[in-house]
C-alpha cells in the first residue's frame, strides 16, 4: 500500500471511528436541552440555544482540541495519558509528578464513565426513530438496540482499522445527509443564521440567565466525543483527524443544528424528533436506518479511546498487565482489550434495560464528560506555560474562556445527579479507586524491591567470595532498576549455587514517550562487571510500544558488538514478586486486598515481555505490602 493510499484510508477510518460520538449528538441534544431547561419554544430562545451549541462546539472542539491540544501530542499519541506522560517529564519533583499522575487518573476514570453512556444513548435514540414510521414497533425498540450493541462489541477484535474502513463511508454519508437536511430547513427559515453570531448566545444568556445555566447541563451533549477525538488521534494521526473535522464534520454539524433550529422555530412541536422531521416523509425510513448505523459507529469512537487509554495506562504502571491485542500492522495505537470490551458491554446492556429510553439516558450525560474536559484543560494550561512558554496573560485569558465554559457544564450537570448522572460518576469512582490503588501499591512494591535488590557491585562482591560453579552459556536476567541486581540473580546464587559464565542483566524501562525508535532502544552503560562475566544494558520502550525483549536484543545483536550472543537460545530469568499483606499505614487493608486481586490476574512477566516459555525460569520472592 502506497503512502497516499494509506493516508486516504486513515482519513476515511478517522471519519468512521473518531467522529461517531460527536457526530450523532444532533439526534438527542436539542430535545434534551428544552426538556431539562423548561424554556419556552419561542424563536429567540431556540436561536439562542442553537448559538450556544455552535459556539460551545467551536470553543471546545475546534479551538481547544483541534487548534491547541492536538498540537500537544506525545510522539503522535493523544488523550489524557499522553498529557500525563508529557507533564511528568517537566515535573520539578516526584511529589508534583505523582500529583499530576493522580489528576490524569481522574481524567481516565471520568472518560470510562462517559464510555458507558455513549453507546446506550446513541443507539437507543436512533432506534426510537422507528416509532415515527411504525408506531407498533415501540415494544421492540430495546431488544433491537441490544442486538445492535452486542454485534458492535463482538466486532472489536477485528481492530479499529478494519472497522474504520467499513464505517468510514457510512459516516461520510451520515454527515452529508445531515448537512442536506439542515440546508433544506435553513432555506425556508433563513432567520436562524443569526445563531452564527456569538452575540445571539450572549443576548440569550442575558435575557434568561437561570434557564441558560440549567440548559448548559444539556448543551454539553453537543460536545460529547471531544476527548475521544483527541484520544483516538494515535489511531489515525493528527493530520487525518484535523482534515476530517475542519472540512466535513464541523460544517455538517453546524448546518444540522441550524436546520433543527429553523424547523423548531417554525414548528415548536417538532422538538421531540427535530432531526428526523427535517427530512421529507418519503425519505424518513432511510434516514432512520442511516442514523442507526451512525449511532453504532458513535460507540466505536469511545471504545477505541478506552482501549488506547488502557494500553497506555498499563505501560505507565497505572493498571496491571492486561491482555492487549495489537490489531494493525501500520498504527501501534490500534489495540483491543478483551476484558474491557466485555465488561463495558455488560454495563451498557444494564444501562439500556435499566433506563429504557434516550430521554432518561440524557440525564446521565454531562457530569463525567464535563470533568474530563476540565482535566484536559488543566493539562493544556500547564503545557502552554511550561513547554510553549506562552505569555502569562494569554494563558490566563485562554483558561478563563475555556474553563469558565466547562465549569458551567460541570455545575449545571450536577443538577441531574439524582436523575441518572450518578451512574457514570459511580463508574468513574470505581475506575479511580482501581487505578489509584494499583498505582500506589505498585510504587510501594517497586521501592521495597529496589531496597532488597541492592547494587550490582554489591552482588559481584558476594559472587567473588562465594566461589560457585559457572555454567556454560548465556543467561539474561530481567532487571527492574538500573544498576541493581535482580532478585532472581540473588536467588540463583543462594538457592541454585551456580551461575552461567555470561550473565546479561537487562533493565526494561518504560519512558514517557509514546514510541522509542529502535536506534535509541538499547542503551549500553558501565554498570556491568565484564571481568566477572556480568554485563548490563537498558531497553527503553515507549508507553505505546510492545515490550518484546528477545526481538529488541536480536535487533541490537546485528547493530552492536556489545550484544554477542543469540537471544533466541539464551536462558531467561525473571523475578516474580508475591506481595503479602501486613499491618501498616501505607495503604488501607481493603486496598491491599484489591491490589493482590489485580496482581494475581495480571499477565505474567514472561508473557508481557514476550519471553520464550521453554527457556524462561521464574524465581519467586515475597515482599511485604
Amino acid at each position: 500500500m502506497s503512502k497516499k493510499q494509506q493516508a486516504g484510508w486513515l482519513l476515511i477510518g478517522a471519519i468512521g471511528v473518531v467522529f461517531g460520538d460527536i457526530g450523532t449528538s444532533p439526534l438527542y441534544a436539542l430535545q434534551a436541552i428544552f426538556t431539562l431547561s423548561g424554556l419556552p419554544l419561542a424563536p429567540e430562545t431556540i436561536y439562542g440555544i442553537i448559538s450556544l451549541i455552535i459556539w460551545s462546539v467551536t470553543i471546545i472542539v475546534t479551538i481547544k482540541y483541534v487548534g491547541l491540544l492536538m498540537r500537544v501530542d506525545n510522539h503522535g499519541e493523544g488523550g489524557v495519558m499522553a498529557l500525563v506522560g508529557i507533564v511528568r517529564r517537566i515535573a520539578s519533583n516526584k511529589k508534583r509528578a505523582a500529583m499530576l499522575t493522580l489528576i490524569g487518573i481522574l481524567g481516565i476514570s471520568l472518560f470510562y464513565g462517559d464510555g458507558i453512556v455513549t453507546p446506550a444513548i446513541s443507539v437507543l435514540s436512533a432506534v426510537e426513530g422507528v416509532k415515527l414510521v411504525y408506531p407498533a414497533a415501540a415494544p421492540f425498540v430495546i431488544p433491537i438496540a441490544l442486538g445492535f450493541l452486542v454485534a458492535l462489541f463482538a466486532t472489536q477484535a477485528r481492530g479499529t482499522a478494519a472497522i474504520g474502513r467499513l464505517f468510514g463511508p457510512v459516516m461520510i454519508a451520515w454527515f452529508i445527509v445531515s448537512a442536506i437536511g439542515g440546508v433544506l430547513q435553513i432555506v425556508q427559515h433563513p432567520d436562524v443564521l443569526a445563531s452564527l453570531l456569538p452575540s445571539t448566545a450572549v443576548a440569550f444568556i442575558a435575557a434568561h440567565p437561570l434557564h441558560a445555566f440549567v440548559a448548559m447541563g444539556a448543551v454539553v451533549l453537543a460536545v460529547t466525543g471531544a476527548e475521544a477525538l483527541y484520544a483516538d488521534m494515535g489511531h489515525f494521526g493528527r493530520r487525518a483527524v484535523t482534515k476530517a473535522w475542519l472540512f466535513l464534520v464541523f460544517p455538517a454539524l453546524t448546518l444540522t443544528y441550524l436546520g433543527q433550529g429553523a424547523l423548531v422555530g417554525a414548528h415548536p412541536d417538532a422538538v421531540s424528533s427535530a432531526y428526523y422531521l427535517m427530512f421529507p416523509d418519503w425519505s424518513r425510513l432511510s434516514v432512520i436506518i442511516l442514523a442507526t448505523a451512525a449511532t453504532l459507529i458513535a460507540s466505536q469512537a469511545i471504545l477505541a479511546g478506552v482501549f488506547s487509554l488502557a494500553w497506555q495506562a498499563v505501560r505507565l504502571g497505572l493498571l496491571p498487565r492486561l491482555h492487549v491485542e495489537h490489531t494493525s500492522r501500520y498504527e501501534f495505537g490500534q489495540v483491543y482489550v478483551p476484558l474491557l470490551n466485555w465488561t463495558m458491554l455488560t454495563l451498557v446492556v444494564a444501562v439500556v434495560i435499566g433506563f429504557g429510553n434516550s430521554a432518561n439516558l440524557a440525564a446521565m450525560f454531562g457530569l463525567a464528560v464535563s470533568g474530563t474536559l476540565l482535566v484536559d484543560s488543566v493539562f493544556l494550561l500547564i503545557v502552554m506555560r511550561k513547554i510553549w512558554r506562552t505569555p502569562l496573560l494569554v494563558v490566563i485569558a485562554t483558561g478563563t474562556i475555556i474553563i469558565s465554559l466547562e465549569a458551567s457544564f460541570l455545575i449545571a450537570s450536577g443538577t441531574k445527579f439524582f436523575l441518572g448522572a450518578w451512574v457514570p460518576v459511580v463508574v468513574a469512582a470505581i475506575g479511580c479507586v482501581i487505578l489509584s490503588t494499583w498505582y500506589k501499591g505498585h510504587e510501594i512494591i517497586r521501592h521495597k524491591r529496589r531496597d532488597e535488590e541492592g547494587t550490582l557491585s554489591e552482588f559481584v562482591s558476594r559472587l567473588r567470595r562465594a566461589k560457585l560453579q559457572r555454567v556454560r552459556g548465556h543467561a539474561v536476567y530481567i532487571g527492574h532498576h538500573a544498576g541493581n541486581a535482580p532478585m532472581a540473580l540473588h536467588a540463583t546464587l543462594d538457592q541454585l549455587h551456580e551461575l552461567h559464565e555470561d550473565v546479561v542483566v537487562v533493565t526494561v524501562k518504560t519512558t514517557n514517550e509514546a514510541h522509542v525508535p529502535e536506534k535509541r532502544r538499547v542503551v549500553f552503560d558501565g554498570l556491568g562487571h565484564p571481568d566477572d562475566g556480568i554485563s548490563h544494558l537498558t531497553l527503553r520502550f515507549g508507553y505505546k510500544d510492545v515490550p518484546n525483549v528477545p526481538r529488541a536484543l536480536e535487533t541490537a545483536r546485528h547493530k552492536s558488538p556489545e550484544v554477542d550472543f543469540n537471544p533466541m537460545t539464551a536462558t531467561y530469568f525473571i523475578s516474580t514478586v508475591q506481595p503479602t499483606i501486613i499491618r501498616n499505614k501505607r495503604m488501607a487493608t481493603w486496598r491491599k486486598r484489591l491490589y493482590l486481586l489485580m496482581d494475581r490476574n495480571a499477565d505474567t512477566t514472561s508473557k508481557y515481555f514476550k519471553l520464550p516459555i521453554d527457556k524462561t525460569v521464574e524465581m519467586r520472592s515475597f515482599i511485604e505490602l
